[in-house]
């Protein structure tokens, strides 16, 4: 790095440490692999293919394992099962790890604000991924949101990891037999939209820190997400059950968007690639959900925004980055347990 990129450097570190960034790494990102839906009890050979992608950065974007458990100490024990499993082993000893979660390493199914064992289930959490005990993340009253700039001017990414799971409001279930018989033979869920007025999955202060975020200088962002966003209602868990909070997301990145934006998500048990390209700013809305590394749900819901094909498959996902164009090149890919290309989607702003 030169002295003026190193001068430049410090000034984007003292903007980010302002701004709640958990890390500023001087380290250019050009392959970042994620994956989510890990479950402890099954064998997870795709670590083996994720280890051969030679990834800059791992995120995990939730049930990282499968707790579902009031109790500390069965937390604790599951997430001991997924530290034992020797190719993660090896990806934490060459390979910086990131993560945040959803509702099963939260601790119960779907659970949201109402959750009352979530303190511990924080706690357990980032023991796990080596959290600093002085990080933010560990005290904020509202969530373990965070994110992190990594590069150097001119190649600059920054990754956000929201939460979904600390402030989100009730879901909104049918009663009715009848309907979510209709909504089983459809392949969807059990879930109403919350058409409430104050009805929000973030809270307040992460609103506030998310746009804060979305000001940062970056010529790459990446938004990680838990659940999805870009799919339509569903039934199931998703942005799509509380309307007002999506539309409120998509007018965000409508004001703020000057670069390149992926959203990356998990939760569904298949993946597959969303795009909404009719939007407020011309960029396009672009969503790559990878799910699971172990887990695989055959009853694919309908997607309207889907581009391709969807894959009930164990795999994880890759955006490979180049920095030769003048604005950046995302190569977005899914990638299964025995390394074939599920999807492979390049995006040329």
């Amino acid at each position: 790095m030169n002295r003026l990129a190193f001068i430049s450097f410090g000034l984007v570190l003292t903007l980010a440490n302002n701004l709640w960034v958990s890390s500023v790494e001087a380290q250019q990102i050009d392959i970042i692999a994620f994956g989510s839906c890990s479950h402890q009890d099954k064998p997870q050979p795709i670590w083996s293919e994720v280890l051969k992608s030679n990834p800059d950065l791992f995120i995990f974007l939730g049930d990282n394992i499968y707790g579902d458990s009031d109790d500390p100490a069965v937390l604790q024990s599951k997430y001991e099962q997924l530290g034992a499993k020797p190719g993660l082993q090896q990806l934490l000893k060459q390979t910086p790890v990131i993560a945040t979660w959803d509702d099963h390493d939260f601790g119960r199914n779907d659970a949201g604000a109402e959750y009352e064992m979530k303190e511990s289930s924080r706690q357990i959490m980032l023991d796990f991924f080596n959290e600093p005990m002085d990080s933010a993340r560990r005290t904020r009253p509202d969530g373990l949101y965070t994110s992190y700039l990594y590069g150097v001017p001119d190649r600059q990414v920054q990754v956000i990891l929201l939460d979904l799971r600390w402030n989100r409001d009730a879901l909104v279930e049918l009663s009715d037999p009848d309907l979510r018989r209709q909504r089983e033979q459809e392949n969807r869920g059990p879930y109403e939209a919350n058409l409430a007025a104050n009805a929000d999955i973030l809270g307040e202060a992460q609103w506030a820190w998310l746009e804060q975020q979305l000001k940062i200088d970056a010529d790459v962002r990446i938004i990680g997400s838990s659940i999805q966003l870009l799919a339509e209602f569903t039934g199931w868990e998703s942005w799509a059950n509380f309307p007002k909070a999506r539309q409120r997301f998509f007018d965000l990145l409508a004001a703020y968007q000057r670069e390149p934006i992926a959203i990356i998500s998990g939760d569904v048990h298949w993946a597959e690639l969303s795009e909404i390209k009719d939007t407020a700013n011309a960029w396009p809305l672009v969503e790559l959900t990878s799910s699971g590394l172990t887990e695989e749900w055959k009853a694919i819901s309908p997607n309207r925004h889907r581009v391709g094909e969807a894959f009930a498959e164990a795999n994880f996902g890759l955006i490979e980055i180049d920095w030769s164009a003048e604005t950046p090149i995302l190569s977005l890919k899914i990638v299964d347990d025995s390394g074939n290309e599920l999807i492979d989607r390049e995006l040329s702003f």
